[in-house]
C-alpha cells in the first residue's frame, strides 16, 4: 500500500525570520494589488462565458 504524502513547510534562517515577520504584520505591494486585479478580471470574464 503506498505511504500518504505529508505536506508541510520548513523554513530556515532568513526564510523563517521573514515569513515570521510577515504572519505577524501582513503587507501588500503594488504588484500584488495588480496581481489580484488581475485575477478578479479574469474570474469575471471566465464566468461571464459559462453558461450553466
Amino acid at each position: 500500500m503506498a505511504k500518504e504524502i505529508e505536506l508541510g513547510l520548513e523554513l530556515t534562517g532568513e526564510d523563517a525570520l521573514t515569513f515570521h515577520r510577515y504572519n505577524k504584520k501582513p503587507y501588500d505591494t503594488r504588484d500584488g494589488r495588480e496581481l489580484i486585479k488581475e485575477a478578479v478580471r479574469l474570474s469575471k470574464k471566465a464566468s461571464e462565458t459559462i453558461h450553466l
